[in-house]
């Protein structure tokens, strides 16, 4: 192949006008094609794929229109977005040669498909592609009248509508594409089942619907039976695969992956003695796979993922497939319903290159049949009910792998180190019992997750010069203990670092400027302690940022303001101090600060984080209003998607419902305001209902007055709603009893007055201490009845009971004298109490206690 580096194609070609074939195909020539080349009036042959371009729009391919004994056309990746005439008049030079056989101009950038034309010139036409363009229309009438085509690629564009019953005219084609065309709907026309010189039929990338039996049976009919390839993945096709499959004796490869069908496998499979390879994953079928599929003595690949199947695998299933380089079946984490029952002796047929079994039972022993597939690239036996060691003759083999995944198991033991992989590979062992260091392989490893063991010991001082080529480490939820290494600062290709839930200690090593590409930063649940490191600042793409239930201290480093594309920012459970600040981070999803000593009012810059849908800031010294911005936080306002957060598979703990949720892949469903065990002071803001889609809006233990905000009954979806422990006062708004989803209410210790509502939703919080510390209540749940006068909106004040007063007296002496002790306690054991929990413990006990007292200040304040 040459390479002339874009340089012209020169002039002079055009004057061979004998030339019969000219191929010029990833040649590298560029700039403007010569329109003499339309002087080589007896060329049969013109190959100009990949053409290279500078600019396109000076192209001009009328010349093509005297090419009358061209019959092998190939524009493959010519440019033709900007030729004048590309919108309509390319086909109509096309259709000028009618000596044409082939033609192919995929990745053109033509946008449009003309539905029809006048006159079809080149009848002779047996291959068209036209693939991987921009065409947004239905499939074109003049099609069906090229009765000697053979192969037809409209694949990979936007075509739409139903296909057409005409597509049954073809009756000499041998290859149909139409794949990747994500427009088309519709069912497939029973027509296309007449299709009988068919050798492949693509359907593959689009939208059709409906029943396959049709199709089927219709080719089944074909008395050559000519089809080797049918691929219908990836659409919306649905019912069960008919036996009459078994009956396309040619089949080679069938692609049916990725849509709904039904049942089990037919019994008629092991006909299919042609059959390569077998692609039926992402389907909803079922049943017992019948022992049928071990005669496909052909088969090299099979991938029968993600699908409910049942019973039993034996050798029966397996004996004969000695062509078997593949194999692909279970589910995802689900309740396991198949079973590998084959024995410790079994010698398969094969020798894999490719295992994925996933979701069904191969244990409790380490399969033995793996021990003669000396060519394993990939192995994959993820939650597999393994109880075992990894065995020594496993690692006698020898093999360099791309890929080794045993999550989710029970093995246990040591992890050896002489296993062996090749250049960027992946090694999952997390979820199992593995104890000992943390093993160092090759430095080809680019993803380890080791996540979810026993292993201890320190992390290992040389991690980032044994393993350079990390893009992903996950060593979290073990036993680790030490320093975290400065080491880590070599791995510049570090994407993900993830070493939360273990027992790290010390500070955070300030080397961040060296890895650009970190995405993800979990560092929580351990005893890190001092500041937050400037340096963390210049991670300019870092999208998830945990450093919570730690130690640190200090304020927030001013360079985390650099840290703009943040969607999760989680570190509540420090000592942290000082103001919040009021950055810009406009992707900020969560911001999470609980439990720390932040002081002043939050910023106004909170309410432009319009994507927000978690903000906790609760347990801090936080003072001033709520603020009124508050409604301006769009992100309480819209539901979310999975696909909109961009979900970390991590997990959050949400205070919500009345206790402690962890949440971890539906973290996007939760919408969240947590301002509770504050100084806040003022009226709640009426704003703060236009928040239509908050989930929970906890405001207790502030110094809230005022009332409830009279239309709180616009926070529909609202589930947990707590405004305990303030100074609100006046009744209990009628509308919150349209609160249909409210099932967590906590209104207690304030000064509300009036009647309980008693309609709808209010029929099931029947809980008295929802409503007790609030004198003037009455109704049901509570003893107290409502009197048929108005009820005083406040506590009148004692007019002289000494008893009740000298009991008063007595228990805010003995409440007083209670939090003397814990406060005493506090300075004098305060340096021992320095991990954030047990000072959360502390709180909670004094919070309890206070609780009780105001149960019996509240008993003693009523007249």
């Amino acid at each position: 192949m040459n390479n002339f580096g874009g340089a012209q194609i020169p002039n002079f070609l055009g004057s061979f006008t004998k030339l019969r074939y000219l191929n010029l195909s990833s040649a590298s020539f560029g700039g403007k094609i010569p329109s003499n080349l339309g002087n080589l009036l007896e060329l049969e042959y013109l190959d100009l794929s990949f053409y290279t371009q500078e600019t396109v729009e000076n192209n001009n391919i009328q010349w093509l229109s005297s090419l009358s004994s061209v019959k092998y056309l190939n524009l493959k990746g010519v440019d033709l977005y900007n030729y004048k005439t590309s919108s309509s008049n390319w086909l109509q030079i096309i259709n000028t040669l009618p000596s044409l056989l082939e033609l192919h101009m995929p990745q053109c950038q033509l946008m449009d498909l003309p539905i029809s034309l006048p006159f079809i010139n080149f009848t002779s036409l047996t291959v068209l592609d036209l693939s991987n363009n921009g065409f947004n229309s239905t499939i074109p009438k003049w099609i069906f009248s090229l009765k000697n085509l053979k192969s037809l690629d409209l694949s990979s564009n936007n075509l739409h509508g139903v296909l057409p019953d005409e597509i049954s005219v073809l009756t000499s084609l041998e290859n149909l594409d139409l794949s990747s065309n994500f427009g088309i709907e519709g069912t497939i026309p029973s027509g296309t089942g007449v299709l009988c010189n068919l050798q492949t039929l693509s359907l593959s990338y689009n939208h059709l619907k409906g029943n396959i039996s049709d199709l089927i049976d219709g080719l089944s009919k074909c008395t050559n039976g000519s089809l080797k390839s049918l691929n219908l993945g990836y659409n919306e096709l649905n019912g069960i695969l008919p036996s009459s499959l078994g009956h396309l004796k040619n089949l080679r490869y069938v692609l049916l992956s990725n849509n709904s069908f039904t049942g089990s496998i037919p019994e008629t499979i092991g006909n299919l003695a042609s059959l390569e390879q077998l692609y039926l994953s992402y389907n909803q079928m079922s049943g017992r796979i019948p022992k049928s599929f071990g005669q496909l003595k052909s088969l090299t690949a099979m991938d029968l993922f993600q699908n409910s199947w049942e019973g039993v695998i034996t050798e029966a299933h397996l004996e004969n497939l000695s062509s078997l380089k593949e194999i692909s079946i279970g589910r995802f984490l689900s309740n396991i319903s198949l079973i590998f029952n084959i024995s410790y002796e079994w010698i398969p047929p094969f020798n894999l290159r490719y295992v994925k079994i996933q979701g069904c039972q191969l244990g409790p022993k380490f399969p033995s049949w793996l021990r003669n597939q000396s060519d394993l690239k990939i192995l994959v036996i993820n939650s597999a009910r393994i109880s075992d060691v990894i065995p020594d003759w496993f690692l006698e083999m020898d093999l360099q792998l791309d890929e080794l995944d045993l999550a989710y198991n029970q093995l246990s033991g040591k992890v050896p180190n002489s296993l062996k992989f090749s250049l960027g590979s992946n090694v999952d062992l997390s979820t199992n019992e593995f104890k000992g260091p943390l093993p160092l392989w090759s430095s080809n490893i680019t993803s380890l997750y080791l996540r979810d063991n026993k292993f201890s010991g320190p992390i290992p001082e040389n991690i980032g010069t044994s393993l350079p080529l990390l893009t992903d480490l996950d060593i979290s939820r073990n036993y680790l203990t030490g320093k975290i290494p400065l080491s880590i600062s070599n791995l510049t290709e570090l994407f993900t670092l993830v070493i939360s839930s273990n027992h790290l200690h010390g500070e955070i090593p300030d080397f961040w400027e060296n890895m650009p590409m970190l995405y993800i930063v979990d560092m929580s649940n351990n005893n890190l302690f001092n500041r937050i490191p400037e340096s963390i600042g210049s991670l300019s793409i870092l999208k998830f940022l945990v450093l919570s239930n730690n130690n640190l201290s200090g304020n927030l480093p001013s360079s985390l303001r650099n840290c703009t594309e943040l969607a999760s920012l989680d570190l509540g459970d420090n000592n942290l101090s000082g103001k919040i600040p009021s950055w810009k981070m406009t992707s900020l999803l969560i911001l999470r600060l609980r439990n720390n000593f932040f002081t002043g009012e939050i910023p106004s810059q909170v309410c432009n984080l319009s994507v927000l849908h978690i903000l906790d800031v609760s347990n801090n010294h936080l003072s001033g209003s709520v603020p009124s911005c508050f409604g301006n936080l769009n992100g309480f306002k819209t539901d979310f998607t999975s696909g909109d957060t961009e979900q970390y598979q991590g997990s959050l703990e949400v205070v919500a419902k009345g206790r402690i949720l962890q949440y971890k892949s539906t973290l996007y469903l939760v919408n969240s305001i947590d301002l509770s065990r504050n100084n806040f002071s003022g009226e709640i803001p009426s704003e703060i209902t236009n928040l239509f889609r908050l989930g929970t809006l906890n405001l207790s233990m502030n110094h809230l007055t005022g009332n409830i905000p009279q239309n709180i009954d616009r926070l529909g979806p609202i589930e947990t709603l707590d405004l305990s422990m303030n100074r609100l006062s006046g009744p209990i708004p009628p509308g919150m009893a349209s609160l249909t989803f409210l099932n967590h209410l906590n209104l207690s210790y304030n000064n509300l007055s009036g009647q309980i509502p008693t309609s709808n939703q209010f029929q099931t919080l029947n809980d008295p201490s929802i409503y007790e510390g609030n004198s003037y209540l009455c109704g049901v749940p509570l003893s107290a009845e409502c009197n048929s006068h108005e009820t005083p909106p406040f506590p009148r004040e004692n007019l002289g009971n000494t008893d009740d007063e000298d009991e008063l007296e007595k228990v805010w002496f003995i409440s007083f004298a209670a939090l003397g002790f814990f406060t005493g306690f506090w300075g004098v054991c305060g340096s021992l109490i320095v991990k954030k929990r047990w000072r959360d413990a502390h709180f909670y006990f004094v919070e309890r206690l206070m609780v009780k007292v105001l149960n019996i200040v509240s008993r003693n304040r009523n007249v």
